[in-house]
C-alpha cells in the first residue's frame, strides 16, 4: 500500500541524530529508506548489538554529549529522533514520571524561557527518579542546536519522538510550546501528537505509543501516517465453548468465517488485515527455519478480556507487546482436542521479527530480550520518518531481507568511533555497572505437558 504523499522528501538529504538509539530501531528504520543516521546509547550491549549490525553510534550519555560533545557531532543532522526512556512512565512501573507530569512541564516552560542548563540541571536532581528527566532531553538538543556554532547555530528543520502513551500529555505540551512559545531564539514548529498502534502499520505485534512530529515552520504542515492496515479487535476473537482449562485455550475463529475489512468499514477501505505471528514466523528465511502452524503463545498479557484465559494468542493473532519478557513466553504445538505440547520458545531472532526487524539482526551482549522489549519496532519507525519527511508509506519487504553482519573491520571501525578503541570501552563511555538492565532470571521449561484440569 503506498501513500498519496509527494515522492520528494521536504528535506534534500535527511541525516537522522537518534537519541536513546537502543539496539537500532529507528535506525534501521532509517536504512530501509536510505537515510543515514548516528544513534547515542548508553548500554554496552546495545551498542554491542549495533556495531555488529554496522550502525553509526556513540556509547555514551545523551546529556553528557549534549553538554561535553554537542560541537562534534556532524553538522549536517537535520533531524533529531528518540525514545527517551519510559519506565518510570509506563504503566507497568512505579509510576514516578506520571506523578512528575507537572513538575515536568514546568521545566519545559523553563527550558524555552532561557533558564540556563546549570540552573536547569542543579534543580532536576529534586526529582525522585533521574529517569524522569530524561524526556526533557529531546526539547534540550533542540535548543543547543540553536547556540551551536559547527551548525552556523541552525535548528533542527524536523523532530520526531516516540514513547508510552502515558507520554502524550507531555508532548502535547512539547506542541505548544513549540508551536506557540517557540524555541529561545524564536524558531517556532508545526507539531501533531496521537497515540498510534504498531500492528495498524503491519507490525506483527499490539503496542500502542504516544508519537509526535515537528517541522520548522515554513516546511509545510506534519501529518501523521496514515494506518496501512486494520486494528486488532480482540473481542472479535470467540473461544471454544466445549473446553474447560483455564491455563491454555485455543481461539477459533476462522479467518475465512472472521468479518472481513470491507464489510465492516466500507468497499473503499483498502487497508489490510493486521499482520498475524504465523505470518511473521511461518516461512524459512535467513538462518530462521520457520516456525511450525498452529501455534499458541502464553504470555503476561490478557487477551481477549477474559478472565481465566489471560495472555493466551494463537499464531493466526498478532502478538501481544513485546517486552524484555518475550523470552518467558510459553509457545505451544502439536495441537489436539484435549492436550498442547510445549515447543521452542521464541529465538532472539524470532522475537526481533515479531517486533519488526529483519530477519538474523545480530543480536549481541547480555539481556538480548531486553534489547528486543526496549526497541522501536522498525517498520512503525520507517512510517514515522516517512510521514515527517512526506514520503509515501515504506515498503515492509525493505524489512524482510535477512540483514548483513558488520565485518570484524567495520565492527572495529565503529567502534573506534563510538567507544574510543577498536576492541572496548575506553573512560569515555558509561561506567560499567550503569551498562545493562537487569537479566531475567527466568529459563525456559522443556517438554512441559499442559492438559485440561
Amino acid at each position: 500500500m503506498t501513500s498519496a504523499a509527494p515522492h520528494q522528501s521536504i528535506l534534500d538529504k535527511p541525516y537522522v541524530l537518534d537519541l536513546f538509539a537502543g539496539p537500532g530501531g529507528l535506525d534501521v528504520a532509517g536504512h530501509s529508506l536510505d537515510i543515514p543516521s548516528l544513534g547515542i546509547e548508553w548500554d554496552r550491549s546495545a551498542c554491542l548489538t549495533r556495531y555488529a549490525a554496522g550502525l553509526d553510534t556513540l556509547h555514551a550519555d545523551v546529556s553528557a554529549v549534549r553538554r561535553d560533545a554537542f560541537e562534534s557531532l556532524p553538522p549536517e543532522i537535520n533531524m533529531l529522533a528518540g525514545g527517551p526512556p519510559c519506565q518510570t512512565y509506563s504503566v507497568a512501573g512505579k509510576g514516578a514520571g506520571r506523578k512528575a507530569l507537572d513538575e515536568v512541564k514546568e521545566y519545559i516552560e523553563r527550558l524555552m524561557a532561557g533558564d540556563s542548563d546549570e540552573e536547569i540541571d542543579k534543580d532536576l536532581k529534586n526529582l525522585s527518579d533521574p529517569r524522569t528527566a530524561m524526556v526533557l532531553e529531546p526539547l534540550r538538543y533542540a535548543i543547543r542546536a540553536t547556540r551551536s556554532p559547527s551548525r552556523d547555530f541552525r535548528p533542527y528543520d524536523v523532530i520526531v519522538l516516540e514513547q508510552v502513551p502515558a507520554v502524550e500529555a507531555l508532548w502535547h505540551h512539547y506542541a505548544r510550546v513549540l508551536e506557540k512559545t517557540g524555541l529561545p531564539d524564536g524558531t517556532t514548529y508545526k507539531v501533531v501528537v496521537d497515540v498510534l498502534d504498531t500492528e495498524t502499520y503491519g507490525v506483527p505485534q499490539t503496542r500502542s505509543r504516544a508519537v509526535l512530529i515537528a517541522r520548522r515552520e515554513g516546511l509545510g504542515e506534519p501529518s501523521l501516517p496514515a494506518p496501512t492496515h486494520h486494528a486488532y479487535e480482540a473481542k472479535e476473537w470467540n473461544r471454544r465453548s466445549d473446553r474447560t482449562s483455564t491455563d491454555v485455550h485455543q481461539p477459533t475463529l476462522d479467518e475465512d468465517s472472521a468479518p472481513q475489512p470491507e464489510e465492516r468499514r466500507g468497499k473503499d477501505d483498502v487497508r489490510e488485515h493486521w499482520t498475524s505471528m504465523g505470518k511473521a514466523l511461518a516461512d524459512p528465511v535467513g538462518t530462521h527455519p520457520g516456525r511450525k502452524t498452529p501455534f499458541l503463545v502464553r504470555s503476561n498479557y490478557g487477551s481477549s478480556g477474559i478472565p481465566g484465559r489471560r495472555g493466551v494468542r494463537t499464531d493466526r493473532q498478532p502478538a501481544a507487546t513485546v517486552t524484555g519478557r518475550i523470552s518467558r513466553f510459553v509457545v505451544f504445538e502439536h495441537l489436539d482436542e484435549n492436550i498442547v505440547y510445549e515447543g521452542p520458545r521464541f529465538s532472539m531472532n524470532e522475537a526481533g521479527m515479531l517486533q519488526s526487524f529483519p530477519p538474523d539482526y545480530p543480536w549481541s551482549g547480555t539481556a538480548q530480550a531486553q534489547q528486543v522489549g526496549n526497541a522501536v519496532p522498525p517498520l512503525f519507525g520507517a512510517h514515522l520518518l516517512s510521514a515527517a519527511l512526506g514520503l509515501p508509506a515504506p515498503d515492509p519487504k525493505a524489512l524482510r531481507t535477512p540483514w548483513q553482519r558488520a565485518t570484524d573491520e567495520q565492527q572495529a571501525k565503529l567502534r573506534s568511533h563510538g567507544c574510543g578503541a577498536a576492541d572496548d570501552c575506553t573512560a569515555r563511555c558509561p561506567s560499567p555497572e550503569d551498562q545493562s538492565p537487569p537479566r531475567s532470571t527466568s529459563r525456559p521449561r522443556k517438554n512441559e505437558r499442559v492438559s485440561g484440569q
